[in-house]
């Protein structure tokens, strides 16, 4: 852990270059830094996995969008007021600050809207953030990835 599980409207993948997304968010999440300055997420640990949704219902199908026009064009260009809609979940273990716990929100919601605005700017499209913890009642870990960065 940390993990972090993207959901995405599939018609998203026309328009947003989810690899870079994916990676930006995970470099983001390293960055996270506690109080103390340590780092906050272990990076053998650190995961960012991304689903797009192949079937999926938005608001109102678009009919808000279509009815304010606003120089909006839709995801695929052939529907102005086809939405599109992301949602990330950071899943953390407990024991970290209110307030590092707000960092690591941040730092993803920055990422992701680094790379979501643009097409914002021309697009319907909603964002949603979250981050969770604990408690687990159930909690197994077997890893080769560990190992390679810890320092000697």
């Amino acid at each position: 852990m940390p993990h972090l599980v993207i959901l995405y409207s599939g018609n998203l993948d026309a328009i947003v270059d989810m690899p870079a997304l994916c990676r930006d968010a995970a470099d983001a999440m390293l960055a996270v830094r506690d109080e103390a300055g340590a780092q906050v997420f272990p990076t053998g640990g650190t995961r960012v996995l991304a689903y797009p949704a192949p079937h999926f219902a938005l608001a109102d199908g678009g009919a808000a969008g279509r009815a304010a026009g606003a120089g909006k064009t839709g995801i695929t260009g052939s529907d102005p007021g086809e939405y599109g809609f992301m949602y990330a979940n950071l899943r953390m273990a407990r024991g970290r600050s209110s307030a590092t716990q707000q960092a690591a929100g941040e730092a993803i919601a920055r990422a992701l809207r680094a790379r979501l605005d643009p097409c914002m700017a021309t697009r319907h499209i909603g964002l949603t953030v979250q981050v969770d913890e604990g408690p687990e009642v159930f909690d197994a870990k077997h890893s080769t990835l560990h190992p390679l960065f810890r320092k000697a």
